[in-house]
């Protein structure tokens, strides 16, 4: 098993303050920080070529330029975030393109039940084609007013606020239409496929009540 995985495992936090528990979810710690955590190197982009590519169980492949992308509605929201390091943020704000109005221009076969989201360098993570249409999921390129960092997911990243972060990919290039559901990156490792954070889907067929600190030791914002 990945070494992280098992980092995560080990560590133990305090549980989470009455006041709290309507909006942090058990073995979360809030922080005003936003750490950085992801697999790999910060990648560059030419931005004439970059393309976001919608394909699998759809009528016609779309290859979206970012400018495409760019004349879409813009929507604005704000959200708890979770990551599965046991770190929590209150009330980040975020601008991009919502996932339901770029939908809305392509041709998605009924029985295209999941989705996979490809990102840079090679990472996938799976979810339910529907959470894709919840009023919040947004392909993101603005954070609290400003433009996205590359190390934060810049040119655009998925943000998914209802589950672990770890699903909400950065540097997403890709979203493939599936009609059964398989294992992204870390699901593949041994993080649970659902990953709901008041439900604590942390991992695969365990009760986790076991905290992590690692994100302490991150880099931050």
């Amino acid at each position: 098993m990945h070494d992280k995985v098992n980092r995560i495992k080990k560590m133990q936090l305090p549980p989470v303050p009455p006041e709290l528990a309507h909006r942090l979810p058990p073995g979360q710690v809030l922080t005003d920080r936003f750490p950085i955590l992801h697999e790999g190197d910060v990648p560059s982009y030419d931005m004439d070529t970059w393309t976001l590519r919608i394909f699998g169980e759809v009528n016609e492949v779309k290859e979206i330029s970012y400018a495409e992308l760019m004349k879409l509605p813009k929507t604005q929201i704000k959200a708890d975030i979770h990551c599965v390091t046991r770190w929590s943020k209150f009330d980040t704000e975020w601008e991009g393109i919502s996932v339901r109005d770029l939908l809305k221009t392509l041709d998605v076969k009924p029985q295209a039940e999941f989705a996979m989201i490809h990102a840079d360098h090679d990472y996938e993570t799976n979810l339910p084609a529907q959470t894709l249409m919840a009023d919040n999921a947004l392909l993101a390129y603005s954070f609290q007013g400003a433009p996205l960092t590359p190390k934060h997911g810049w040119p655009l990243r998925l943000v998914i606020p209802s589950l672990y972060f770890w699903k909400s990919a950065k540097w997403i290039r890709g979203i493939e239409y599936i009609t059964e559901d398989r294992h992204g990156y870390w699901e593949r490792l041994g993080f649970h496929n659902k990953a709901e954070p008041f439900a604590e889907q942390r991992f695969s067929g365990e009760d986790l009540n076991i905290p992590d600190d690692e994100w302490h030791h991150k880099d931050f914002d």
